[in-house]
């Protein structure tokens, strides 16, 4: 990874952060989803207060609301900026990691209400969630969408997942 063009490198790690950050509230999910679903077993689960539990749902909601909103922020910020396409880049990777991390918190929002009121609206939750991470997730073509970008940008920003040989 030393020998690759710096944006080339940049884009790996952010890849690869963005897929760490997708796979951890995964096995908590499914826990608490299979858990509800057909328990096996019985836990004694603490008695959390009711209204936790609308609460819950609504913040989940709420923050996968401001993440989107805050993104679509950050990218308009960087695209009226005038910076040269590595500052962009450097940019957009951070507004990238940014916005996984809102969504990490999501997730295991939505394990945790899931597992400890059984409401089915964290499932759901869960799933834009899930369709947010597939949409979101950093790619060229995304990119080069995000930036419209033309020419010699466009085609360097097009290479930069190819493999070297």
């Amino acid at each position: 990874m030393e020998d690759l063009p710096p944006i080339k490198r940049k884009f790996r790690i952010l890849e690869r952060n963005v897929l760490i950050l997708i796979i951890l509230p995964l096995p908590f999910f499914a826990l608490a989803y299979l858990y509800t679903t057909s328990p096996t077993r019985t836990i004694q689960i603490p008695e959390f207060p009711e209204f936790l539990d609308p609460f819950s749902l609504s913040l989940a909601i709420a923050l996968l609301a401001f993440q989107q909103i805050n993104f679509q922020k950050k990218i308009r910020d960087i695209k009226g900026s005038g910076a040269d396409l590595e500052e962009k880049f450097s940019r957009y990777a951070k507004a990238t990691i940014t916005r996984y991390w809102q969504l990490l918190m999501v997730g295991f929002l939505c394990a945790a209400g899931l597992f400890l009121y059984q409401n089915a609206g964290f499932t759901v939750a869960y799933a834009i969630t899930l369709v947010l991470i597939s949409v979101a997730k950093p790619s060229p073509e995304r990119i080069i969408r995000l930036f419209r970008l033309k020419g010699e940008e466009r085609d360097l920003i097009y290479n930069i997942n190819r493999m070297e040989n």
